[in-house]
């Protein structure tokens, strides 16, 4: 399995100080962050795209191809690239750019979005949401497999033989759909034969089997192969030395974040210390713990899905940066080894 991290970059206040760092130290801590993942034998870093002053990455291909420069081998993904209200020309080429420049470790995961400030910002109607991304995740597939495109549709203007440069080092770009929880997006990942990256932020990991399922039936059914059906779980990591430890300093950084982001939603509901026990139990998806007990998670997690792919949501809720690559170093050195280990038999 490969084992990775993912940011956005969000800007939260530390709950312990009530500070809140610059957009440029928070930038420069990504950068930092993929370099030392990098160096410490992680498969995957990935950075997504918000339009909110609260978040410092608009262009996950503009910072992922300064973290080209600063890493050697880690492949870097956008997680997520809002495709529904992006020009898929325009985000072909960027990453087709990124993987020139990293020397073919670029990948998209390609995802409607969790907010929706971009419609507005880029000029989109909220009620064409669906039809948006299923329009444009088609052209984008057929940007990555043919150099010269002939294409038309309802939302873009129309290509006639249209030179889409430069093409990436890989073959294809490899892309996934990113799922939320909704059936339809499952089935739309493999009818598509992408990926499937599944964010699981909490909750009993068995209620997510089923979109598993339904993923591999639709890709079966469209008749693609199952070793291109790629399966990977996303969630909110922390690790430390022991499970209690992580529970008594993850409580309030992982508070804080929900309050912003229940804000920025337009909630003002806050989580209890009881209401974050039950979320961080052993039997649920939330990977807060000891190495042990995030082992058993991603394992329990295995049996059930099969998946290719772990990514590790780390840095949430306004840590400091110190507190952030304890737990990637954990991550990369007692968790890893392990569940590739596991895995592989």
């Amino acid at each position: 399995m490969e084992i990775g991290v993912y940011t956005f970059g969000d800007l939260g206040p530390n709950p312990h100080t009530g500070e809140t760092i610059s957009a440029s130290q928070r930038l420069k801590e990504v950068i930092e962050l993929a370099k030392i993942a990098d160096d410490a034998g992680l498969d995957i870093f990935g950075v997504g795209e918000h339009h909110r002053l609260d978040y410092t990455i608009s262009s996950p291909a503009v910072v992922l191809s300064a973290i080209a420069q600063a890493t050697k081998r880690i492949k870097l993904t956008s997680a997520t690239s809002v495709l529904s209200t992006l020009d898929p020309v325009r985000l072909f080429e960027d990453f087709a750019t990124l993987d020139q420049i990293s020397e073919g470790r670029a990948e998209i995961i390609a995802g409607r979005g969790a907010f929706v400030e971009s419609f507005p910002l880029f000029g989109y109607e909220l009620n064409d949401y669906d039809a948006l991304f299923e329009e444009k995740v088609n052209l984008l597939q057929q940007l990555n497999r043919e150099e010269i495109v002939t294409w038309q549709g309802q939302f873009r203007s129309s290509l006639s033989s249209a030179m889409i440069a430069p093409r990436p080092v890989q073959e294809e770009i490899p892309i996934w759909i990113g799922v939320g929880g909704t059936p339809e997006s499952a089935v739309r990942a493999g009818r598509l034969g992408t990926g499937m990256a599944l964010a699981i932020l909490g909750g009993d990991p068995i209620r997510f089997k089923p979109l598993v399922d339904l993923y591999r039936q639709a890709g079966r059914e469209a008749g693609h192969s199952p070793e291109k059906l790629s399966v990977g779980v996303t969630g909110h990591t922390y690790i430390a030395n022991d499970s209690q430890q992580a529970k008594d300093e993850f409580y309030p950084y992982y508070s804080n974040y929900w309050s912003y982001v229940n804000r920025q939603r337009g909630m003002g509901t806050r989580m209890s210390r009881s209401d974050f026990e039950h979320m961080a139990s052993p039997e649920t998806a939330l990977f807060v713990g000891s190495p042990q007990q995030i082992i058993e998670k991603i394992l329990k997690q295995y049996e059930l899905y099969g998946h290719q792919r772990f990514v590790a949501q780390l840095d949430i809720g306004g840590q400091p940066f110190s507190t952030v690559v304890k737990g990637l170093e954990l991550l990369a050195t007692e968790v890893a080894p392990v569940i590739r280990r596991e895995t592989s038999k």
